[in-house]
């Protein structure tokens, strides 16, 4: 039986393998300025959210969207955002996913709680809407967006 823990190892591992192929199309884009800030935003959203959970860093600090990454290091930073998530996930328990955490909305101060799980069903969830709109900025710059479905990491041959 899938744990809820493997679930979203599998899910971190499913977008991290879709987000890299799709950043190697958003590379040949004529126009890439939209592309590149969306693709900073999958980073940036991620950090802030394992920050509100570890509390490295005060969290004001840490921006939805930017600071903007350079076109060369984007590849890597989405790996490193990743690879923080895996390795936090793989040093909890099954149980501490249902922990709650509390923070603060920015533009007003007023707290907020969500359990882990949940903030780790978001990132990834936001990651495939974002996705779709890399993926329709592709189509406009008349270039075909690389197959990401889900399945094709899924599918075994019988």
């Amino acid at each position: 039986m899938l744990t809820m823990k493997q679930y979203l190892v599998d899910f971190f591992n499913f977008n991290k393998w879709a987000n890299t192929k799709l950043l190697e199309a958003v590379l040949q884009l004529p126009d890439k300025e939209e592309s590149i800030k969306l693709f900073g935003h999958f980073i940036t959203a991620q950090d802030k959210w394992l920050n509100r959970i570890t509390h490295a860093v005060d969290d004001s600090q840490l921006n939805w969207s930017g600071p903007s990454f350079a076109t060369e290091e984007l590849g890597a930073r989405w790996i490193e955002s990743v690879d923080k998530w895996l390795l936090f996930l793989n040093g909890r328990s099954e149980e501490s996913l249902e922990e709650r955490i509390t923070f603060s909305r920015p533009k007003d101060g007023k707290q907020y709680t969500a359990m882990i799980r949940d903030v780790i069903l978001q990132i990834n969830y936001h990651s495939i809407h974002h996705r779709a709109q890399l993926n329709r900025i592709i189509r406009l710059q008349g270039l075909k967006p690389p197959v990401t479905d889900y399945i094709l990491t899924a599918v075994k041959e019988a």
